[in-house]
């Protein structure tokens, strides 16, 4: 598992790489608090990489959404693999988390548009 963190203006985007599992959650779910810890109220999770998600990467992602709802921030999940999205779909957690199929789209759905390299609020 890999985890790269790019700032889009004030949004934390974060793409997982890989495997989310038993084994690498409590890696990711170190990265992400320290993420959280900042002045982060704005988060979107790009899943496009990621292979395998376990009920304990679940517990990470439901994690930092729960978080972010804790500081009225906002949290997207983007571009879920049909495996991925299944494991939302099944579980009802869909209805919970804001999903979308393009990182753009999920820029959006936070209220803010995207210009180049920056998100801009409306």
């Amino acid at each position: 598992m890999d985890i790269n963190l790019v700032m889009e203006g004030e949004i934390s985007i974060i793409t997982i790489n890989g495997r989310l599992d038993a084994i690498t959650a409590p890696i990711a779910d170190k990265t992400i608090k320290k993420i959280l810890k900042r002045d982060c109220v704005r988060m979107i999770f790009d899943l496009s990489t990621l292979e395998y998600l376990s009920s304990g990467g679940l517990k990470v992602i439901l994690g930092a959404a729960k978080e972010l709802k804790r500081k009225n921030g906002k949290f997207v999940l983007c571009s879920l693999s049909n495996f991925v999205k299944e494991i939302f779909d099944v579980s009802g957690l869909n209805s919970l988390i804001p999903i979308t199929d393009t990182v753009e789209s999920g820029i959006k759905q936070m209220g803010l548009r995207h210009i180049g390299q920056r998100a801009m609020a409306r």
